[in-house]
This record gives structure tokens, C-alpha cells and sequence, in this order.
């Protein structure tokens, strides 16, 4: 089954921002593109727009006039649905209710021809329930773009229950014939990318819930020792808070309310204030004019200590032994090998966050960095009764390194780690499954949320039961299950402890 030949017409319904956005997608690739919406005059508003960016697309040399003018020629707004009868694929932008979606398919189908691909944009409702009300539900699909549609490449490709593979398979090459980069799921909430991505804010909220951290530190752990684009609360400030909320909302009932999934209180607050983000001028952040963006906790310049001891392998954060040398700090050799940790003149320890609480007076944990060499701020954590000059100690030592400190709460797993193990867990548990393949949710993950890795590449570098022992870890000491390793996780760090001759 082959992409859509391009002379073929494609209705979008649904006008507003996403159906803009497809519109534009396909018109650009060459079909002949046909707008439909219930509003009158919102359709001609829309190819209005549309042309208007196709200008900016000449002024900016991502298109010719001759295209441009050629794209023009093949817009059309549509009065009713009975225009869009010989089109080929029919894409559903519209609200996102499933009262409202079925009764659109159900008239669509009185419309178009058998053979034609009608697919829904849905977010956050089930492909199978809007699909269910249709007489030939085989040729039903979701085809999940991203906002912007012109600018971001990934497009989930989801399945239904009754979907016909070849229906999917069509409408996966036609999304890759738009220059697109598609992956295909099955129907499950949140698809691949919202399913994976519900830990990136939850483990944000709940730090700063526990009251270890505020949001400004949050999300500088999270960009610069994490590596990603934006922190948590930035992020959710951008998407607008009622809407991170309602798709957290969605995932967490449709899955029956399962804990993993659990919204957050703190969230919920800042909704019911009004405080939506930046469409409102206030969220996490002030953006009111005048207002001043609030800073990370970073710790004031502290001694680095004249030496080290490393004892053990450090795993993840074995790098940092040649980043130490490299500072000018000597580096002496264990006197037995351990579980793997940095020990300072004064006998306090650095340890990387294994999900535990420090405890200890003489133990600081340090948070998990994406590159430690590239990293440009660490966050350390001890227990209240940490002994006085251990955490001065430690944070000299990474400043010694070039990196800032913020010194954290102490929250098992910290910042970054917990983050991203439960990502990897949620990623092993989506296809064990079925939901997609390992390369494809890498692949959502890259594409749809910016993340520097996906997943099974993360997994890949900490190690097959890095994740599944940091997270065994937090569970111990919150135990509402929240944070329990999938069955998936455990038999993915089973057999890598069989494979190691280490009980599991």
C-alpha cells in the first residue's frame, strides 16, 4: 500500500490552529487541499491565513513564488460537507468531544466514497471509540500531528481496534510522502508520546510538591544537568496549564485512574487560580510586564577539597573521575573496592542518587546529568543532620569541576534520575504492551517532545538494571506505587542479571 498520489484531494474540517497546520502540510506536498468548517466563514478565514504564511514562506526562500502561487491555486474553502465528496483522506480537527467527532465521521460517511481514508487528529480520545460509530470503521485512523504541524516532523500513525492494517499502512507513507517523520501505535491513551511524556512534569510536581526544590531550580536541574530543552514548569507555562492538566486528566482516567498516572494537587490549584501560563500572563512564572523571572537556588562558592578517594565503579557517573583529575584535584587510589562513591579528606561521601534517602550525617547524593562534561549545574541532596562542612566539601568539589550547585531537598531520586527512570519505565511497559517498538517510541520521544534521548537509549547507556533498581528504590520509601518498576522493567533487569550471573 503506497502513499496517496498527490493529485488526489484531502479535506481538513476543522479550522483552528492544528487544522491550519495540516492544511498547509498537505498543500505544500501537492494535493489539492479542501477546508470545511461548521462555522460560517471560518473556512475562508482559514485559507486566508494559510496564504498569508505561504508568503512568509517566499520571504523567508523555503518556497518560490511559482510554488506558492501553485499552492494558492489548489486551496479551497468548502460550504458543506458534500464538496469534499471525491476527496481521498479526510482529517478531523475539530473539539475534542467524542459526541461531537462521531456525529461528524457518521455524515462524512453518507459523503465520500468507501475507499476513502478518514482519519481524526485526537489527542486525548480513544481512535476506537470515535471509529466505533462508522459503517466501514476499516478505513478509520488516527493521524496525531504536532504544534506547530508545518514545523514539528513527528506524526503518530494510531491504530483502532478495527483499523485495516492497509489503512494504516496508507496513511503512515502518505504522512512520509509530507515530508513527515511517522510512527505507528496502537490505540492506548496518550498514544506513544503523551503515555511516555507524563513523568517529565509529574516527577517536576512532585518534587516541588515535597517542598525539595522550587520551580526555577527544578527546571535548571533539568535543562542543565538533564539535558532537556526546557524544565517542567517552563514547559507546562508554554503548553498552558489547563491544557497539561486536562491531557494528564485524560491519561490517568482512561487508564482506570491508575496511580502512575495520578494528577497533580499543586497543578490543579494553579488551574482553578487562573493561572494558565503564558496565554494568561501568569502560570509557574510571572510574564506580566515588568515582571522578574526568579532565579535557581545556586550555592555560593565553597573550597574545593585538595583530594579525592574513589572506591568502586561510579556507573553513570564514571566520568566524573577524569573530570576531577582534569581540575587539578588529586585523585588517590581506594584501598578495597565497594559500591561505587567519591570519598573527601574529611570522610563524607558522594554518591550518585539510588532512589534512596541520604540518611546518613556523612552521605551527599548528587543528581544523575545526561553528560557530565557537558553539564553546567549539578544538584546535590544530604539528610537534615548532614555533619556541618560535608556539603561545603561537596559543593567545592563541583564547583571546582566548572558546574553550578543547587543544593536540593531530600527527595529519593532526586531530580533528574527519578525523571528519568520512570520515563524508561513507562517506555519498557508501553511495549511490552503492544502500544509500539522500541525505535518508534525513541524515535516519538526525539521528535514529538524534544527530548535528548529516547528512552531505550537512555537505557542503554545507564544500564539494564539502572532503572529498575532506582526505582525499587524509591518505591521503598513511597510506597503508594506510584513509582513500582512495571512488570516489563523487572523481566527486562532479570534477564540482564541473568545474563550477569547476579541474583535478582
Amino acid at each position: 500500500m503506497t502513499a496517496l498520489d498527490l493529485s488526489s484531494p484531502v479535506a481538513v474540517v476543522g479550522t483552528g490552529t492544528m487544522g491550519q497546520g495540516i492544511a498547509q502540510v498537505a498543500l505544500v506536498a501537492g494535493h489539492p487541499v479542501r477546508l470545511y468548517d461548521a462555522v460560517d466563514g471560518r473556512a475562508r478565514e482559514a485559507a486566508d491565513a494559510i496564504g498569508a504564511r505561504l508568503d512568509r514562506l517566499v520571504e523567508k526562500d523555503r518556497l518560490t513564488g511559482a510554488e506558492r502561487d501553485a499552492a494558492r491555486a489548489r486551496l479551497t474553502s468548502a460550504g458543506s460537507l458534500d464538496a469534499l465528496a471525491d476527496c481521498a483522506l479526510v482529517v478531523e480537527a475539530v473539539v475534542e468531544r467524542l459526541d461531537v467527532k462521531q456525529e461528524l465521521f457518521r455524515a462524512l460517511e453518507d459523503v465520500v466514497g468507501d475507499d476513502c481514508l478518514l482519519a481524526t487528529n485526537t489527542s486525548s480520545l480513544s481512535v476506537t471509540a470515535v471509529g466505533g460509530a462508522l459503517r466501514v470503521p476499516g478505513r478509520f485512523v488516527g493521524l496525531h500531528f504536532f504544534n506547530p504541524a508545518p514545523l514539528l516532523p513527528l506524526v503518530e500513525v494510531v491504530s483502532g481496534f478495527a483499523t485495516d492494517p492497509a489503512s494504516a499502512t496508507r496513511a503512515y507513507e502518505t504522512a512520509r510522502a509530507w515530508g513527515k517523520t511517522p510512527v505507528t501505535c496502537a490505540d492506548t491513551p496518550g498514544f506513544v508520546v503523551n503515555r511516555v511524556a507524563r513523568p517529565f512534569y509529574a516527577e517536576a510536581l512532585a518534587v516541588h510538591e515535597l517542598r525539595a526544590a522550587d520551580p526555577a531550580t527544578i527546571d535548571a536541574v533539568l535543562r542543565e544537568s538533564g539535558g532537556f530543552r526546557m524544565g517542567a514548569f517552563e514547559l507546562t507555562d508554554l503548553i498552558g496549564q489547563d491544557v497539561n492538566e486536562s491531557v494528564t486528566h485524560s491519561v490517568w482516567q482512561a487508564f482506570f485512574q491508575d496511580v502512575r498516572f495520578t494528577p497533580s494537587l499543586a497543578q490543579r490549584r494553579l488551574v482553578e487560580s487562573g493561572r494558565l501560563g503564558r496565554k494568561s500572563g501568569q502560570g509557574w512564572y510571572d510574564y506580566r510586564d515588568g515582571a522578574e523571572r526568579p532565579g535557581p537556588h545556586t550555592a555560593p562558592p565553597a573550597e574545593a577539597p585538595a583530594y579525592v578517594v574513589v572506591e568502586g565503579d561510579l556507573g553513570p557517573a564514571a566520568e566524573l573521575v577524569g573530570l576531577i583529575r582534569e581540575a587539578g584535584v588529586e585523585v588517590r587510589p581506594a584501598d578495597g573496592y565497594g559500591a561505587g562513591r567519591i570519598v573527601l579528606p574529611d570522610g563524607g561521601t558522594l554518591c550518585l542518587t539510588d532512589g534512596g534517602l541520604p540518611g546518613s550525617e556523612d552521605l551527599v547524593h548528587f543528581d544523575l546529568a545526561l553528560d557530565y562534561r557537558a553539564a553546567t549545574r549539578i544538584a546535590l541532596s544530604a539528610s537534615a543532620g548532614v555533619r556541618p562542612g560535608l556539603l561545603s566539601g561537596a559543593t567545592g568539589l563541583f564547583q571546582a569541576l566548572g558546574k553550578e550547585v543547587s543544593v536540593v531537598g531530600d527527595v529519593p531520586g532526586m531530580i533528574v534520575a527519578r525523571t528519568v527512570a520512570r520515563i524508561i519505565d513507562l517506555a519498557f511497559d508501553a511495549v511490552a504492551r503492544g502500544v509500539a517498538t522500541p525505535e518508534d517510541v525513541d524515535t516519538a520521544m526525539r521528535l514529538g517532545v524534544n527530548y535528548p534521548l529516547g528512552p531505550f537509549e537512555w537505557n542503554r547507556r545507564l544500564g539494564d538494571t539502572w532503572a529498575r533498581d532506582l526505582l525499587s528504590h524509591i518505591h521503598e520509601w513511597e510506597p503508594s506505587g506510584r513509582c513500582a518498576p512495571s512488570l516489563a522493567l523487572h523481566r527486562h533487569a532479570a534477564a540482564a542479571d541473568a545474563r550477569e550471573g547476579t541474583p535478582s
